[in-house]
């Protein structure tokens, strides 16, 4: 293959379709083209919660436990520390500055 043929490739002449068979350029120059409606009794943000949600990636349940079991750990030693610092510094205002 040249050099010329790999900078410039041939273009197609039959354009790309997008969906419903529709060509990809009259799908963006179509003006009026908007999603369906949604029925009348729903709220449009709900149905973009809705479309939202479908997209969301769920953990596992062993992806959850595990993060869950991770988390507990962190609290506790968090926990542990500031109990730890605040009985140090009661400790210290009892003894050395209420003295």
């Amino acid at each position: 293959m040249s050099r010329e043929m790999r900078r410039h490739p041939a273009v197609s002449k039959t354009p790309k379709r997008g969906r419903r068979g529709i060509p990809r350029a009259a799908q963006r120059a179509a003006p009026g083209r908007a999603k369906a409606a949604a029925p009348f009794w729903r709220p449009r943000w709900i149905t973009d919660i809705i479309t939202e949600l479908r997209k969301v990636v769920w953990p596992t349940r062993q992806d959850t436990l595990h993060l869950t079991v991770v988390v507990l750990i962190v609290a506790t030693i968090i926990g542990v520390a500031l109990g730890g610092l605040d009985l140090g510094f009661a400790w210290l205002a009892e003894h050395i500055l209420l003295r």
